[in-house]
């Protein structure tokens, strides 16, 4: 892991979010938290893409999105055809 203070922020808040998403209605000490399920949806699309975005940042190297994004397209191309 880098020293990267973003870094760090962006994986304390993914996983924050994906604990929002998972708990639901929840009571903490003073504070409730109830998102609904609106709100857990967008809490899961924000928990993951924060944690995939701070992945990318750790510095994996370009050959391995290229292969991602290859093996995606042939996926989708071979679904839809």
């Amino acid at each position: 892991m880098t020293n990267s203070p973003l870094t760090n922020y962006l994986l304390i808040v993914g996983i924050g979010f994906l604990l929002i998403a998972v708990l639901g209605q929840t009571k903490l000490g003073f504070a409730e938290i109830n998102p609904g399920c609106f709100g857990r949806t967008l809490a899961l699309f924000l928990g993951v893409s924060s944690l995939l975005f701070a992945l990318g940042m750790v510095g994996l190297q370009m050959e391995t999105f290229d292969i991602i994004r290859n093996y995606l397209t042939q996926q989708i191309q071979q679904y839809l055809g």
